[in-house]
């Protein structure tokens, strides 16, 4: 007997929904589009592309859910979140010709789990001010208490819910077994175990201790993704699949899948992913000391690297980042110096992946066109001779004008097209 049944209603309204994104990913557009993205992907020059991340302000753009079944709710919005881009903003993403679902895996650091507590709105939502109730309070005491991490797959599950969506809507949308870059973020989870004040502290006051910690906290992810290699749960992601910054996997540098029949995957087959944003009032030498090591040995697991998130990559770019292997794509936050990164990436092999500004989309109800369009001619100028990518992320609110991504792509086309020399 199946462990999920849906309302009739639940699925006429996910049927319809799944022939709409078929009928959308067969548009010729979006072959053009995957093209563009491998062309781009590979260094081949040509176009800048674009992306603009929704997820932060998806009540603004996709309509109230209608099904009643949470399952059936979880794949309503998910069909609708691969329509939103095509339908409602018009950038480079492309509407995937697939339903993909991620294996059921837990990973649970040190096998520890990390409480938050979260502010709420006036309506009684949780907002996303929150605090970390953190586990080490005493690095000296707690590090030693400090155990495994636990890792779980359900296969059964995930496998029956793959079957369950294929018998409901496989005969319009091809189900997939997927997943986006591998993703490591070391001092991520080091702020959730101490606390940021206690990270910095630690650096100066128990130097040896904190190295001892980052190699915990590092070996854990090695350990990861052994033991997802280990257990034949990698999925190649060179194609339409999700890199953690904003942008898509599409390469022909990467393998379409096992190098051999009955051999799994390897982490050096796929895309991975790095970030360090709670280091951003860490000194160059103290980055190179403390948490370069780490960030080298996953970096050396990985097929391509994609690096950093908001934090700016110009203060530690020569010191350490210039030296982590297969670097393929670096943010270039709005807080970065573009003049300088677009010097060092021109002819480097590594893209120029624009995050501008959040502010023109997601400050105001209204656009402010000119500032947007020096914005913009100010990094088509910086990352002349580059690989240039721009990636909208951290966008909050639409401030009641749900056609200010459109827009703000228009615009970027037209700058682009007047002004880009790549």
């Amino acid at each position: 007997m199946t462990r999920w049944h849906f309302p009739r209603e639940d699925v006429a309204r996910l049927r319809e929904l799944a022939a709409r994104q078929r009928d959308a990913s067969r548009l010729p557009v979006m072959e053009e589009r995957a093209r563009e993205w491998t062309r781009h992907n590979d260094l081949v020059p040509g176009r800048p592309m674009i992306h603009v991340e929704f997820g932060t302000f998806r009540n603004d753009l996709v309509p109230p859910l209608l099904c009643r079944d949470p399952m059936a709710r979880q794949l309503e919005d998910r069909i609708l979140s691969n329509l939103v881009n095509h339908e409602r903003i018009d950038d480079d993403r492309l509407v995937p010709k697939t339903l993909d679902i991620a294996w059921w895996v837990r990973r649970i650091l040190f096998d520890q789990p990390i409480s938050a507590i979260h502010a709420h709105d006036e309506q009684g939502r949780e907002t996303l001010g929150h605090q970390f109730i953190h586990p080490i309070r005493n690095l000296e005491e707690d590090l030693p208490r400090l155990r495994p991490s636990r890792r779980e797959v359900d296969r059964e599950s995930t496998l029956a819910w793959k079957d369950f969506v294929e018998n409901l809507l496989g005969d319009l949308l091809p189900v997939r077994l997927a997943q986006g870059s591998l993703y490591a973020s070391p001092t991520g989870d080091v702020v959730r175990l101490m606390g940021m004040e206690a990270m910095f502290m630690a650096m100066v006051d128990t130097p040896d201790l904190f190295l001892a910690l980052m190699d915990r906290v590092t070996q854990e992810y090695v350990d990861d993704f052994r033991w997802l290699e280990a257990e034949g749960l990698l999925l190649p992601n060179n194609g339409n699949d999700w890199l953690a910054q904003g942008s898509f996997g599409f390469t022909r540098s990467l393998p379409d899948g096992p190098p051999e029949p009955g051999v799994p995957l390897r982490t050096r087959d796929l895309w991975g992913y790095l970030d360090s944003q709670e280091t951003v009032g860490v000194s160059p030498e103290d980055f190179a000391a403390f948490i370069l090591p780490g960030y080298l040995r996953i970096a050396e697991l990985y097929g391509l690297l994609s690096y950093g998130c908001c934090e700016p990559v110009h203060p530690i770019w020569d010191s350490s980042l210039v030296r982590l292997p297969r670097m393929r794509k670096v943010s270039i936050s709005a807080w970065c110096d573009e003049a300088f990164m677009g010097e060092r990436l021109r002819g480097s092999g590594v893209i120029y992946l624009r995050k501008p500004s959040p502010n023109f989309i997601g400050v105001g109800r209204d656009l402010d066109e000119e500032g947007y369009r020096a914005h913009i001619r100010k990094t088509l100028a910086a990352a002349r001779g580059c690989q240039l990518e721009f990636a909208f992320r951290d966008i909050y609110t639409l401030g009641g004008d749900p056609e200010k991504p459109r827009r703000a792509v228009a615009i970027l086309r037209e700058e682009i097209q007047r002004h880009w020399e790549g």
